[in-house]
């Protein structure tokens, strides 16, 4: 009896390992392909040639985009600030408002409670949005892009459910020493919660940096769009090309063409926009195993 279920053990051990094996290579396949493409000659992108490995390397495409378009690094920039403002609020609000919540002796607490849940399932829509947006006087600023959403209910909940479970003799310690609550939250829960905070962060900032629809919606200058926005009309003006020349309007599609991003500074653009998060999360790595599991223990 033992040794069949060692043996299933091993095989149930196998098939993870084998499963697990296969989402990495399905999720590597590709970034892989598009680091590929950007690094190679236009003659092999557009032969094919390229898979999984650069093919007459070639630095042109980066070149582009960080010497010559002044666009981009323009737009990167935004981007990194709209994240880095956007996720400090957002953890602010975030952490305030869960810390309050999580004490049942909060005044009308239910109804803050059913305040936040009623957004998870229901939402105005796409114009009620915009028409609250531009009557607050936000739109055109980087502001519509983060006043409308400082706070993710999901996010709150799970807040809220990690705090219940932290230890109240702590925070009575600290009211016996003088501390009000905002002073508990600052001086003695804040710093014992650095994963969840850290986790939290994470995915705010994650949320931030690939959005683009918010963007769309509520900047009209150019000059204040975020990468992924860029990206966005990247793709877009490279598609419309090719439909025009696969419609047979070769000339006007020649025309489009000669002020469109080929496919080699698109993949860079690509490249450009995912390294940020990838140098970030290794730093808070050591806090995302721990972090994952907020709020699913009771104490």
């Amino acid at each position: 009896m033992v040794h069949d279920t060692s043996l299933s053990s091993r095989v149930l051990d196998a098939v993870i390992h084998i499963v697990m094996v296969l989402v990495i290579i399905a999720t590597l396949f590709p970034v892989l392909n598009v680091i590929a493409v950007s690094f190679s000659s236009p003659d092999n992108i557009a032969s094919g040639n390229v898979f999984l490995i650069p093919k007459g390397f070639n630095l042109s495409a980066y070149y582009t985009i960080l010497f010559e378009d002044v666009h981009l690094p323009k737009s990167f920039l935004n981007s990194v600030f709209i994240t880095v403002v956007g996720t400090f609020v957002n953890i602010i609000m975030t952490t305030v408002t869960a810390y309050a919540l999580s004490k049942k002796y909060l005044v009308f607490r239910g109804f803050f409670m059913t305040y936040v849940v009623i957004p998870m399932f229901f939402g105005g829509g796409i114009i009620p949005l915009f028409l609250v947006v531009k009557t607050l006087g936000l739109v055109g600023s980087y502001s519509a892009l983060i006043i409308p959403y400082l706070i993710s209910p999901w996010w709150l909940i799970i807040m809220i459910s990690f705090f219940r479970t932290f230890p109240v003799e702590l925070e009575e310690a600290a009211r016996i020493d003088g501390c009000s609550d905002l002073g508990a939250l600052i001086r003695i829960v804040l710093p014992l919660s650095t994963a969840a905070v850290a986790t939290i962060a994470l995915f705010y900032a994650v949320s931030y940096w690939n959005s683009f629809f918010p963007a769309l919606m509520f900047l009209n200058d150019y000059a204040k769009y975020p990468l992924q926005l860029l990206l966005r009309d990247i793709v877009l003006q490279n598609t419309l090309a090719d439909q025009l020349a696969s419609q047979g309007n070769a000339a006007l599609a020649n025309d489009l063409q000669t002020s469109l991003t080929p496919q080699s500074v698109q993949y860079a653009t690509l490249v450009v926009s995912i390294v940020p998060m990838l140098i970030v999360y290794p730093f808070i790595q050591k806090y995302f195993v721990k972090g994952v599991m907020i709020g699913s223990l009771k104490g």
